[in-house]
């Protein structure tokens, strides 16, 4: 099976085409999509794996967007990704930093998708340069858990380049070998990604709720001072 169904139904949850809360339909996603139920099926199951769809009774919905989990996977991915850097700063070679930095510098072309790739494969390389591929693969899933909240962040080329100036700020870090520093870097670049996000989210709530999303904040521990 091709990636064809799932790479357009991803785009379309990712770019709020299809939106969170929406009702899905498997019959109605094979018109669209053109395809036979299995493929669909596939594709729905795998972007659940992802945190994007879930089961709705006998059917699918978008998977609706919830500031408390927001919360929680962006601290997790913190926790994760400065434990990365600090191994990365001493086990990374000169070549590959410069590799890495060369990559993070070239700007990307001028769309979101393509911006929110890049970042986060910046971050996962980053990770894997720990040479521990557990942390690796945190970074990778916490970020496919953001990714929603993420493209609105990457919708912005002011922010896709200053996202791109901050990495580079961090591979100097770790070229620099100065473990604080990167690790001090990698924390107000992902906080000042999550608060940018939470705050868009938390004041847009009511006129996103119009267009017919699904904003739900789950019990959970309140938002940092």
């Amino acid at each position: 099976m091709t990636d064809g169904p799932y790479e357009t139904l991803r785009a379309a949850i990712l770019g709020f085409d299809l939106v969170p809360g929406e009702k899905l339909s498997e019959r109605g996603l094979e018109e669209l999509l053109g395809v036979s139920r299995t493929p669909v099926r596939a594709a729905l199951a795998r972007l659940e794996n992802e945190g994007l769809t879930g089961r709705d009774g006998r059917g699918w919905r978008v998977t609706p967007l919830d500031l408390t989990e927001v919360r929680a996977v962006a601290e997790f991915r913190l926790a994760v990704e400065t434990a990365a850097v600090a191994l990365a700063v001493e086990r990374a070679t000169d070549a590959e930093l410069l590799d890495l930095r060369a990559t993070a510098g070239r700007p990307s072309a001028d769309d979101e998708g393509t911006g929110l790739r890049a970042g986060a494969d910046f971050h996962v390389a980053l990770a894997r340069l720990s040479r521990n591929p557990f942390l690796a693969d945190a970074v990778s899933g916490a970020l496919v858990r953001l990714a929603r909240t993420r493209w609105l962040e990457v919708r912005s080329a002011r922010s896709r380049a200053a996202a791109r100036a901050e990495h580079l700020g961090i591979v100097d870090a770790v070229l620099a070998r100065d473990a604080d520093a990167a690790a001090g870097l990698v924390t107000a670049h992902g906080r000042g990604a999550a608060d940018r996000l939470l705050s868009h989210l938390d004041a847009e709530r009511r006129r996103l709720r119009g267009r017919g999303f699904a904003i739900v904040e789950t019990a959970g521990p309140p938002p940092s001072a």
